[in-house]
């Protein structure tokens, strides 16, 4: 058996690894805990380090606050499996055409598209809005997943991984045995780039479910609001009810921690897939 030995360098790493893990989840900790007390216990100091007994209080302050909470969570989750579903297949379509066609004006068009990733978030919310006008789509979740059923990040994700992961030849042997091409990619490319929609599905569905600018742009209706609006319109002119918002961002953190938990083998494929090569 192996044993590493603890070499000054080594516990400096270590230390430097510990320090970074307790920033990152200090926050979290930090949120289920004041969502288990009350607003003068958070507000005090020092704030409360321990889990408290006030959670059901602050769930009762949420419900009446925000009579439509589960209703929000419903539409986030709703939002969030569109857009991701959406992404997934046009992202592997694109990906799949420009890793494996080779046509006029390709590696011009990829730049193209690489190039939207260099704009703010901020340039399309005026455009987006008079789009979705002009479609009277406002105030509907579809405002929300058919404009965002398609990114850069997502392409360029695709078609770094079927570059690497799948050979021409594959695909030209499916063509001599009378494979169509999108029968080549659905019965050939999808069941290989597992890793790939994996990670890309994870990304898609905690940033739809996380967005808050696109729903305070298109959605009007409190009943059609998803969780992180909901939970911001808490913050009024009043009081704000620290303990209801931890105690409501507690419950909506919970399924992207789940997921997380169940999609992290997949995501450490995907972002080192392709990183080296053979």
């Amino acid at each position: 058996m192996l044993v590493t030995a603890l070499t000054p360098q080594r516990l400096i790493a270590y230390g430097i690894v510990a320090i970074g893990a307790v920033l990152m989840l200090g926050p979290f900790y930090f949120m289920f805990v004041f969502a288990t007390h009350t607003n003068r216990e958070i507000l005090s100091m020092p704030p409360p380090l321990w889990f408290g007994s006030a959670f059901l209080d602050n769930l009762d302050q949420l419900l009446r606050s925000l009579p439509h909470f589960w209703k929000n969570v419903g539409w986030s989750v709703y939002v969030a499996l569109m857009s991701t579903v959406l992404n997934l297949f046009f992202c592997s379509l694109a990906g799949f055409a420009f890793a494996m066609y080779d046509f006029k004006w390709r590696e011009g068009l990829f730049a193209m598209v690489m190039a939207t990733m260099l704009l703010p978030s901020f340039v399309g919310m005026i455009p987006t809005a008079l789009t979705m006008s002009w479609l009277e789509w406002m105030n509907q979740p579809r405002a929300l997943y058919v404009p965002g059923a398609v990114g850069a990040l997502g392409i360029f994700m695709m078609r770094q991984y079927i570059e690497s992961a799948i050979p021409r030849e594959l695909i030209d042997a499916a063509r001599i045995d009378g494979c169509g091409e999108f029968a080549i990619y659905w019965r050939v490319v999808l069941p290989l780039i597992g890793p790939a929609l994996g990670t890309l599905g994870l990304i898609t569905f905690i940033g739809s479910w996380n967005n808050f600018i696109g729903p305070l742009i298109v959605i009007r209706d409190m009943e059609m609001y998803t969780v992180p609006l909901a939970l911001r319109s808490l913050q009024g002119t009043g009081q704000i009810p620290w303990g209801a918002i931890s105690a409501g961002s507690a419950i909506a953190v919970l399924p992207l921690l789940v997921l997380f938990m169940l999609a992290s083998r997949r995501l450490i494929e995907g972002l080192t897939a392709g990183a080296v090569k053979a």
